[in-house]
């Protein structure tokens, strides 16, 4: 399989290395040289010194008609920006992006990005480990709806809600959620895929 990776830090470089050494082709960018030398000398892909979320940069690389797009550098914008771009101007089958906040993790997941949340997997493994009853989300979050297939929002379409204080909310009373076409089984939904989901017993 052809494996593209953005970002050469500890997950890339290690993943780079393992799907390297089982055959795979593999072609890792990072912005920074130094970072590839945390691949091994034995190396037999393409390391690229440049940016992931630059289609011009990717195609050049031969990025195109890869299998697995992995986003995993440490900014969740870059990250996501990198996957859009890999589903919508490359049509790679599978895409992930890491997504260290949750909420923005289960956010993109509405929008069809499979996302990896280190948090959640890191608060995951605690719970696990001291047997405490916990609260978590998904480590990967996997959208009902692939992202090739997700009508994505325009700025036409995209309805920003107001900030909320978590005491009373004056403008309830008046219907302002109703201005804003929101149901409360919508408000519901959306609270229970942006929230920690899974209760560990």
């Amino acid at each position: 399989m052809k494996i593209v990776i953005v970002g050469c830090g500890r997950v890339g470089s290690t993943l780079a290395e393992n799907l390297d050494a089982d055959g795979h082709e593999v072609i890792i960018f990072d912005i920074r040289t130094s970072a590839f030398d945390r691949l091994p000398e034995t190396f037999k892909g393409v390391a690229i010194r440049g940016d992931g979320t630059d289609a011009e940069v990717l195609k050049r690389a031969g990025a195109q008609g890869a299998d697995i797009f992995l986003s995993l550098t440490e900014g969740d914008n870059r990250n996501i920006m990198a996957a859009q771009v890999a589903t919508e101007s490359f049509g790679v089958p599978q895409v992930i992006a890491k997504i260290n906040d949750p909420v923005r993790a289960a956010a993109y997941s509405e929008l069809g990005v499979v996302t990896l949340c280190r948090t959640n997997l890191m608060v995951d493994s605690v719970a696990q480990y001291l047997n405490l009853p916990m609260q978590t989300g998904p480590g990967i979050d996997i959208p009902e709806t692939p992202g090739r297939e997700h009508p994505h929002p325009s700025a036409d379409t995209i309805e920003t809600p107001a900030f909320r204080h978590p005491g009373p909310d004056p403008e309830a009373a008046s219907g302002a959620a109703d201005r804003r076409n929101i149901t409360s089984e919508a408000d519901a939904a959306r609270a229970r895929r942006l929230g920690f989901r899974r209760t560990r017993g």
